[in-house]
């Protein structure tokens, strides 16, 4: 794992024996998506996704183990929350942009969020280059970090059979 923290990004990048396409299928369709999107404990349920510039992407984040449903609870959090997002930037097998609304954090004014994925080809796999922007305080980047490391273990599962 290569995990590189700066005030501005925060970039995680994993290579994997899998095509781009393989991987482009991941965040590109509903089955993709749904199959690794969240953290360990949480899983999604895709409303819309449309794969193209400006398409509208829209999930619901769900707790589903009871460990997180139990620590949700605990720390006065909804079990779950929609997620309103669209494909800023899309380029089939090569990058794309998700930029997300963040409108559910308690006491904060909502705001964009930017995950930007570059894909290349490699001789015997696929190498995807995740830049995860930073949040509104360091605290929430850092759980952004820790999430999303914990989703792409998904994958590191996925592919390391």
């Amino acid at each position: 794992m290569n995990a590189i923290a700066s005030k501005a990004s925060i970039l995680i990048e994993r290579t994997y024996p899998a095509s781009v396409a393989e991987l482009w299928e991941l965040w590109a369709t509903k089955d993709g998506f749904e199959s690794w999107w969240g953290p360990e404990g949480f899983r999604v349920e895709v409303h819309a996704l449309e794969p193209k510039e400006n398409g509208l992407l829209h999930y619901t984040m769900i707790a589903d183990s009871p460990e997180m449903i139990e620590a949700m609870k605990r720390g006065g959090q909804p079990t779950s929350h929609e997620v309103r997002a669209r494909f800023s930037a899309f380029s089939p097998h090569k990058t794309l942009t998700i930029t997300s609304v963040i409108d559910f954090l308690p006491g904060v004014e909502a705001y964009e969020s930017h995950i930007e994925v570059l894909f290349t080809p490699l001789a015997h796999g696929a190498h995807m280059a995740v830049t995860l922007h930073a949040m509104h305080d360091p605290q929430t980047s850092e759980m952004q970090r820790a999430g999303f490391t914990s989703q792409v273990g998904k994958l590191d599962r996925r592919y390391a059979r």
